[in-house]
């Protein structure tokens, strides 16, 4: 698609040349929709908390091969008229046929296209892409384009507000109208002088952070008043405003707030009546730091804060404290993230225009004030060849298309303000980036935290964003350079120096990222080459957005650079109903791995009922960190999230929205070293979220029928008290010794003649006085407890995996490798004394049992395994573990088993995970329809009706 002709010259340039379009994707002679089986589904949508309807049309037309849940969301959320009328849009071809065919005219209209013939093999193409899900555009197309509403295709805006209330109140108006339409926004508060400074008059000024109540205010009135989506918000402010502690620690102060009227009885949950009047909530906060300021916190010396008219240091600070300060808050309440303003300028195509000071909400975009970006991304597995390897020819073809699409659609656009019209269309900025980055490598074998992984991760980004400016440098020699190209030449090439030059600096791990890498290396070879001669048409090209319902319109297992969220999915089933499966993806990594059949069922299998791949059988330890997933037992640890980011980063224009997540039992200090270690690595923004640090969390079941209890005067209820069951005087009992990381110790565990264990007395041995009282202590809690009635699998559950020192190699031939005392104990006494079927839920097996699963296949439960064995009535045969339907992309290895219903309980992939793991999972409640969110990017998604709490 790089070549170009004579042809029309209506964009204004004398001899200019159109796109000669090639044939790629499409068929000669056939339209894409004729290569497609079409079926009608009805789809309606249930507010699963209060049981009602919230939308239905039946009889809506879509390819065969969509999910339900692709073809919901896009009825739902993109289709155009009102439901039950005529006008109303009820086929994707329609959906398709209004974008694409604007698209077309929107190039004819301005030149690009070398003839007829051309045009209508660019609407081709890029229909054949759409509807076979190979990319999306992002929401705000879908729901504007080719209707009589404004053609605004931009879903990031920044914003500008200067020193002065008209500014301020302006800031208002225009930031109202883009959450009207459902878009967020960002911007830098600095220019407001601080509340240490004088007004003209002589007066004190208000400060930023009392300007923030009022936009906040307005935002928490008119979020819900889109058609669309909640709205999304960034404040930032500078390091050095001298207002900046206030500023840090505002939401926690409010966090604060929250928890305290929650302790006086007020509802304070997340959608709660009295939540509204905690303020701050509606805006992600930022902070803007230096390279001086980091430096001073490495060195650990002081750092000035500047007033805002003459620039003067009015005030010095501790840089180490306040960086301390700054990670505090974010550990209290998520806020404020970090941007590194010097890294952020360092690759800016248009100093001379003016510096970044901001972003857009979700932290991807980052430009000019007054400007936006229209966003696209592409679905990588899609990519990804039967041979396992990534197809990186025809990637970048379809990234030409993709930006040539981008680029035109500024011509036709529209846009809240004047001053962002004005900005967009000289600078026309564009942000193409990428889904299912953590599927992809999860089926080429590799992890998402290891260094093949973040090769392969480069590679690709690197071969996109080179593509995207090889062919913008190829629009340019068509339709011109963007307005401001010529200003800022210098600096434009000087930034593809850049880029061309971390491209050199990645260092390939497998032939299959080489191959990536040395297309990637033409593509910038060809972008330095065409750019001295041509320019370049767009002033960015590449950002990393969350593609949060987008990516459910393109099935994408996991979102934007993600890793997957987790290993067992939720799926809707046409005709209603719904059932778990395990990621399509793992059997292909398994047999890429070079695992057998018969062996990949089995993981399945385990996987299917565990939701993690420890202990899975035949699975090797090596292979584990394929398998890692942002939440579970096997969740990534914080720097492998930042890793992967560092990866990616120099290779795009813009950033990368993502949140580092971070367990509940993280330290300030964590927080402190994520902060600079993302400076260190060339992050151009972090944000982290610590699990349950937000007061405000989602309201389960329980909770909404305890406080109606609470609410109504009813008869008194009769407790029921739990009765302690005492042991015999005489009773069986077993002591095992043990060692564990080369600790010595015994276990004696008494029983009840007929009911299982009673008792645990635990020594260790070389023990010190206070040791041996703590371990009494705790023998004698657990061995109370289980008289009266809490069941052992409660304990086991609770105490295996436990990390702490003594830890390591074991004398057990059943736990060979335990990560504690009280890991291996509870590992013991399960083996012990529960059923095998309870065991087998957990990953708890003895070595007879392994060994079994190895030579048949499947784990069978041991004739005789415990002092309860013999009361069980289940045979070896109904204790296989049931199957899951996974299919591989290549038929002839196909895994063919029965799905597993889902829970009742669930209706999304992370309550379905919430159920199997019975650990909650940190997201709100969507708003639409009721049912659990999960993170995408920096925002969240729901699965259910494909809201987003942010840009998409």
């Amino acid at each position: 698609m790089t070549e170009t002709v004579s042809g029309s010259a209506r964009a204004g340039r004398k001899g200019a040349k159109g796109l000669k379009i090639e044939r790629v994707f499409s068929t000669e002679g056939v339209h894409p929709y004729d290569e497609i089986t079409w079926e009608r589904r009805d789809v309606v949508q249930t507010n699963w908390k209060t049981g009602e309807a919230v939308f239905e049309q039946r009889g809506v037309e879509f390819p065969d091969f969509w999910s339900v849940n692709a073809s919901t969301i896009v009825t739902t959320k993109y289709f155009r008229g009102a439901v039950g009328t005529d006008a109303r849009e009820w086929s994707l071809k329609q959906l398709v046929d209004r974008v694409v065919k604007t698209y077309r005219k929107g190039g004819e209209d301005n030149g690009y296209f070398a003839s007829v013939a051309d045009a209508e093999l660019f609407e081709h193409e890029l229909t054949w892409l759409l509807v076979h899900q190979y990319f999306s555009f992002n929401s705000p197309v879908w729901f504007n384009v080719g209707t009589p509403s404004p053609q605004q295709v931009s879903a990031c805006f920044i914003l500008s507000v200067d020193d002065s209330m008209d500014s301020i109140l302006n800031w208002y108006k225009e930031e109202g109208f883009i959450f009207k339409g459902g878009s967020g926004a960002g911007l830098n508060l600095s220019r407001i002088r601080s509340s240490k400074e004088l007004l003209s008059s002589g007066g004190t000024a208000s400060g930023p952070v009392s300007f923030m109540r009022g936009a906040d205010a307005s935002a928490g009135t008119i979020k819900s008043g889109g058609a669309t989506r909640r709205a999304a918000k960034m404040v930032v402010l500078d390091v050095d405003h001298p207002d900046i502690e206030e500023f840090v620690e505002t939401k926690a102060r409010e966090e604060d707030k929250i928890r305290a009227l929650r302790d006086a009885g007020f509802d304070m949950d997340l959608g709660g009546k009295d939540i509204t009047s905690v303020q701050y909530q509606n805006a992600n906060n930022s902070v803007r730091v230096t390279d001086e300021f980091m430096r001073a916190v490495e060195d650990g010396t002081s750092f000035g804060l500047r007033a805002r008219g003459t620039g003067e240091v009015i005030e010095e600070v501790d840089a180490r404290e306040l960086f301390t300060k700054i990670a505090k808050a974010a550990w209290e309440c998520a806020d404020p993230g970090l941007q590194y303003d010097d890294t952020i300028n360092d690759w800016h195509t248009n100093p001379e225009t003016g510096r970044i000071t901001a972003s857009n909400p979700c932290s991807e975009y980052m430009s000019l004030d007054n400007s936006s970006c229209n966003l696209a991304s592409l679905n990588l597995l899609k990519f990804l060849k039967d041979d396992d390897t990534f197809d990186a020819p025809l990637f970048a073809k379809a990234v030409e298309l993709i930006i040539t699409a981008m680029d035109i659609s500024i011509c036709f656009a529209d846009f809240p303000t004047e001053s962002i019209g004005d900005t967009t269309r000289d600078y026309r900025q564009l942000g193409i980036g990428y889904a299912n980055l953590g599927a992809l490598l999860m089926a080429m074998g590799l992890g998402y935290d290891s260094d093949g992984g973040r090769a392969m991760a480069a590679a690709i980004t690197s071969l996109m964003t080179g593509q995207s400016y090889k062919r913008s440098s190829e629009l340019a020699a068509v339709v011109g350079p963007y307005t401001g190209y010529a200003r800022n030449a210098d600096a434009h090439k000087r930034v593809m120096r850049k880029h061309q030059a971390a491209n050199d600096a990645i260092r390939s791990i497998h032939s299959h990222d080489r191959d990536v890498h040395t297309l990637a290396t033409k593509a910038w070879d060809q972008v330095v080459k065409l750019g001295e001669k041509n320019g370049y048409r767009n002033a960015q090209a590449s950002v990393l957005a969350p593609t949060g319902t987008i990516g459910f319109m393109m099935d994408c297992d996991t979102t934007g650079i993600e890793p997957d969220f987790s290993l067992v999915k939720f799926k809707k089933l046409v005709g209603g109903g719904s059932m778990q499966i395990v990621n399509q993806t793992i059997p292909r990594a398994l047999k890429k791995l070079g695992y057998q059949q018969e062996q990949i069922e089995a993981i399945v299998e385990y996987i299917a009922e565990h939701g993690h791949v420890i202990d899975a059988p035949g699975l090797k330890t090596e292979h584990y960190e394929v398998f890692d997933t942002a939440m579970g037992a096997r969740a990534l640890a914080p720097m492998g999230h930042v890793r992967m980011m560092a990866a990616a980063q120099p290779f795009l224009s813009g950033a990368i929205s993502k949140t580092v997540n971070l367990p509940e039992t993280a330290t300030v200090e964590e927080i402190e070293d994520i902060y600079l270690q993302s400076w260190k690595l060339g992050l151009k923004a972090t944000a982290v979220y610590r699990d349950n640090c937000k007061v405000g969390q989602p309201l389960s079941d329980g909770k909404a029928k305890a406080k109606a209890v609470e609410k109504e005067e009813v008869a008194p209820v009769i407790v029921e008290r739990p009765v302690r069951k005492r042991l015999p005087k005489s009773r069986p009992s077993r002591t095992t010794s043990f060692t564990v990381g080369g600790a010595e110790g015994y276990m004696t565990a008494g029983s009840y003649p007929d009911d299982g264990l009673g008792e645990v007395f635990l020594k260790l041995g070389k023990q010190g006085s206070t040791l041996a009282g703590v371990m009494d202590a705790f023998s004698m809690a657990i061995s109370i407890s289980l008289q009266y009635g809490v069941p052992l699998e409660t304990y086991v559950s609770k105490f295996t995996n436990m990390k702490f020192e003594p830890a390591g190699l074991t004398d057990d031939p059943d736990v060979r490798m335990s990560q504690s005392i009280m890991d291996y104990i509870f590992r013991r006494l399960a083996l012990d004394y529960l059923p095998f079927e309870t065991r087998s839920a957990m990953g708890i097996y003895s070595a007879e049992e392994r060994q079994r699963q190895l030579e048949t296949g499947s784990y069978e439960a041991a004739e005789v395994e415990a002092p309860e064995a013999e009361s069980l009535k289940t045979t070896p045969a109904e204790l296989k573990l049931e199957s899951t339907s996974v299919k591989v992309a290549q038929a002839e290895d196909v895994v063919e088993a029965k799905a597993k219903e889902a829970p009742k309980q669930a209706h999304t992939s992370a309550e379905l995970m919430e159920a199997i793991t019975g650990t909650a999972v940190d997201s709100p409640l969507c708003f639409t329809c009721g049912t659990k969110m999960r993170p995408a990017g920096s925002c969240y998604v729901c699965e259910g009706c494909g809201s987003t709490s942010g840009c998409s």
